[in-house]
């Protein structure tokens, strides 16, 4: 199963840092990442791989997001599926 996992924020030093950390501290695999600054705000999308996660998607989200509040970005994870219905035209 894979996800995306989205981050934004104010830019600081350390985000992908402790972002990318965090998932492979739970043996996720970043399969591809996009990110960008502008004008101060950081942004970035990750497609995460989670066939072997320590952690189900539900947990893994929950993490995440406490992750996002302890570095002051937004972190959101979502199904890949879900992420791609939205998306579509």
């Amino acid at each position: 199963m894979r996800a995306i996992v989205t981050v934004i924020g104010k830019d600081k030093p350390g985000i992908t840092a402790s972002v990318s950390t965090a998932l492979a501290e739970k043996n996720v695999n970043i399969e591809d990442i996009s990110q960008t600054i502008v004008q101060g705000n950081f942004t970035m999308i990750m497609l995460c791989e989670l066939e072997n996660a320590k952690v189900s998607l539900l947990e893994l989200k929950k993490e995440l997001q406490e992750k996002g509040q302890e570095i002051g970005v937004s972190i959101h994870v979502q199904h890949e599926d879900i992420f791609n219905a939205m998306h579509k035209i």
